[in-house]
C-alpha cells in the first residue's frame, strides 16, 4: 500500500458505516442496488415480475450519508423519489458463490435509501443509456448503522416500512422479495468478484413517491434498524 507522500494529492477518506455495538467502522467498498425486487414496485414501475431476471446497478460508496440526517436536494432534478430497503453488508468476498453458502459471506444488515432523480432516469431509459445519473448523484444513499448479523441472525421476513411527514408511503416484509439474500449474492458472484465491504440494497417495495425540501422521512425493518432522513 502506497504512503499518502506518493499521490498527488491526498487521497479522500475510505467512505464508512458505523457498526452498532462498537467503535469500530465498516469500510465500504462498493455499492450494488438490485432492481424490481418486489412484486408490486416492479408493477407500478410497468413491468411483469414474473418475466424479469434478476438485473443491478451500482452507486458510489462515497454516495452514502451514514447513519441518515440530511439528504440535500440535488441539482438538475424536480422529481426526486424515495425508495426504502434492506441493506447486506459483506464480510468475505468471493466468485461463484454457491447459494447454501452464501450468508456466510454475510457481515450484517442495515437499512437505506436508493434517493433518484426519477426524471433524468427516465430520460436515460427511453434513451437506452445508463442510469448513473439518476442513481448515483451525491449523497443519494442514506444509509443506517450496519447491524452484525451475530447479533440479529439472517431476517428473511419481517415488517418494513416508511413514512413521510408521519403518513405511509411504502409498507411490506422481507418475505415478499422475489429475489432472496442468498441468491442476490450467488447471481452477483457470477458477475462480479465480490469483497469485504461490499453493500447490496436488496430492492424496494411499492409505493415510491416524489420528495420536496422540509420532508422527513423515517424507514425501519423489523428487528434490523431505523433510519430519519430530512430532505434540506
Amino acid at each position: 500500500m502506497a504512503e499518502n507522500g506518493a499521490y498527488v494529492f491526498p487521497p479522500p477518506p475510505r467512505p464508512s458505516l458505523p457498526v452498532r455495538g462498537t467503535s469500530k467502522l465498516f469500510p465500504v467498498h462498493r455499492i450494488y442496488c438490485v432492481g424490481r425486487n418486489y412484486a408490486e414496485h416492479a408493477i407500478e414501475m410497468g413491468h411483469d415480475p414474473t418475466r424479469e431476471p434478476p438485473f443491478f446497478f451500482q452507486k458510489n460508496p462515497d454516495n452514502l450519508v451514514p447513519g441518515g440526517g440530511d439528504f440535500p436536494y440535488p441539482p438538475k432534478s424536480n422529481d426526486v423519489h424515495f425508495e426504502f430497503e434492506l441493506v447486506v453488508a459483506l464480510g468475505k468476498g468471493g466468485r461463484d458463490i454457491a447459494v447454501e453458502r452464501a450468508l456466510e459471506h454475510v457481515y450484517g444488515y442495515a437499512v437505506g435509501l436508493d434517493m433518484t432523480r426519477r426524471d433524468l432516469q427516465g430520460e436515460a431509459k427511453k434513451l437506452g443509456r445508463p442510469w448513473d445519473v439518476g442513481k448515483a448523484f451525491e449523497q443519494s444513499a442514506p444509509c443506517s448503522e450496519i447491524v452484525p448479523a451475530i447479533a440479529i441472525g439472517h431476517p428473511d421476513n419481517g415488517a418494513l416500512r416508511l413514512t413521510v411527514n408521519g403518513a405511509v408511503k411504502q409498507q411490506g416484509d422481507l418475505n415478499q422479495m422475489i429475489w432472496k439474500v442468498p441468491e442476490m449474492i450467488a447471481i452477483l458472484s457470477g458477475l462480479f468478484e465480490l469483497q469485504p465491504g461490499d453493500l447490496i440494497f436488496s430492492g424496494t417495495p411499492a409505493g415510491v413517491g416524489a420528495v420536496k425540501r422540509g420532508d422527513v422521512l423515517e424507514g425501519a425493518v423489523e428487528g434490523v434498524a431505523e433510519l430519519r432522513v430530512r430532505v434540506v
